[in-house]
């Protein structure tokens, strides 16, 4: 019984700190089938800046949470309106991801003026294959969809399956990719930088991440934004492995502070 009164305890204290820095949070449909949505969450502050997230998973499954929801307060309390998408799996159909994303972007921008944000300071964030998803957006996306900033967390770059995550490979590009290396390359973020193009990034992750490799991915990324003239900037832990997230300290990831400070001091740069 004390056990659950703590619980409850601590959940309305989470509760009450994140309504701190939120006005409203609201969730909207994102695709026509229904299954793709959008948590909103609107800071009590508004700065006009704004951020679309994309969990990981592998295009498998999404982890909503540590790469999703729990990152709300780190957002709206500095004035960032902040929106977690759930995107559809591809299935070996890629644009059943794009297009939520790119929808998601779209929203964002056509809800501006009564969300009170800048449609021209919209960033994109990803983990893992949403990294890829986010980075993709980055890379591909016309003028209209296209954010003003990334941030790429442990990102899957490559879709090279001998040097990245294979699972992601697999469920973006399907069978596809064992018959056709000029989708495998078209995919492979790092080799569709474009300069004055291509957004400003900032790349988080861990040096001892065996899941996907830093050297293949995003140092890769980071390679192709530095050799084109675009701004990045690159941060390596030295350990923390892959899916940190959110995660803190006593969850398993002890560079939780520094990663915050990082990304802090970047956001506020520009």
């Amino acid at each position: 019984m004390k056990k659950t009164i703590i619980s409850f305890a601590l959940m309305l204290f989470a509760i009450s700190a994140s309504a701190q820095f939120t006005a409203r949070k609201f969730v909207l449909k994102n695709s026509t089938d229904g299954q793709s949505e959008l948590t909103c969450y609107l800071p009590k502050k508004p700065t006009g800046r704004a951020v679309v997230d994309c969990p990981g998973g592998g295009y498998s499954h999404l982890a909503m949470d540590h790469e999703g929801h729990q990152w709300a307060e780190y957002f709206n309390k500095q004035g960032i309106a902040y929106f977690v998408l759930k995107y559809r799996m591809p299935k070996g159909d890629r644009n059943i991801p794009l297009s939520d994303a790119y929808q998601a972007m779209r929203t964002v921008r056509d809800s501006a003026e009564v969300w009170h944000i800048n449609k021209n300071d919209v960033g994109i964030m990803g983990f893992s294959a949403g990294g890829h998803l986010a980075s993709s957006v980055s890379t591909h996306a016309e003028e209209a969809v296209r954010p003003n900033f990334s941030i790429l967390f442990y990102p899957v770059i490559s879709m090279d399956e001998r040097i990245t995550h294979k699972g992601s490979c697999v469920n973006f590009l399907g069978e596809e990719r064992k018959t056709n290396a000029k989708l495998v390359e078209e995919w492979s973020n790092d080799k569709a930088v474009r300069p004055q193009v291509t957004p400003r990034v900032i790349l988080l992750m861990s040096s001892d991440d065996k899941v996907v490799p830093p050297v293949t991915n995003g140092v890769a990324y980071y390679t192709a934004m530095n050799k084109a003239g675009n701004e990045c900037t690159l941060h390596i832990y030295p350990s923390g492995g892959h899916g940190w997230g959110f995660r803190n300290t006593a969850q398993g990831f002890r560079y939780h502070v520094q990663m915050l400070d990082d990304l802090t001091t970047w956001l506020q740069h520009f």
